[in-house]
């Protein structure tokens, strides 16, 4: 199967820049990148085996195909959807959130 692309929403790309934003600011901007690095290892492996990510959320919040991947060395989740051509990047959440009710209150 061909590698499928990426789209995040604009929640996401929030997300993702207030991620970086602290990890800057408590961090620095080493931290930040690698945290950036592993974000982007995570999306190419998802886009390559687009059901990976569990589907705990998927049931907890009746979301079809709603997956949850955590990335590594980072405490943060990735939430997508896989669909044939694409996956669909919902959030990506510090796992110490409460991660059903942020992506219940995207609604």
């Amino acid at each position: 199967m061909a590698q499928r692309q990426a789209h995040l929403r604009a929640k996401a790309a929030v997300d993702v820049e207030d991620a970086v934003a602290h990890l800057r600011s408590t961090a620095g901007d080493t931290v930040a990148l690698s945290f950036i690095d592993a974000l982007e290892r995570g999306v190419n492996l998802l886009t390559r085996s687009p059901h990976a990510g569990s589907l705990q959320f998927a049931y907890e919040l009746a979301i079809p195909e709603l997956r949850a991947w955590a990335l590594k060395r980072f405490p943060y989740v990735v939430f997508y959807v896989p669909h044939e051509n694409h996956i669909d990047i919902w959030r990506v959440l510090h796992a110490r959130r409460d991660l059903a009710g942020a992506i219940q209150s995207d609604g």
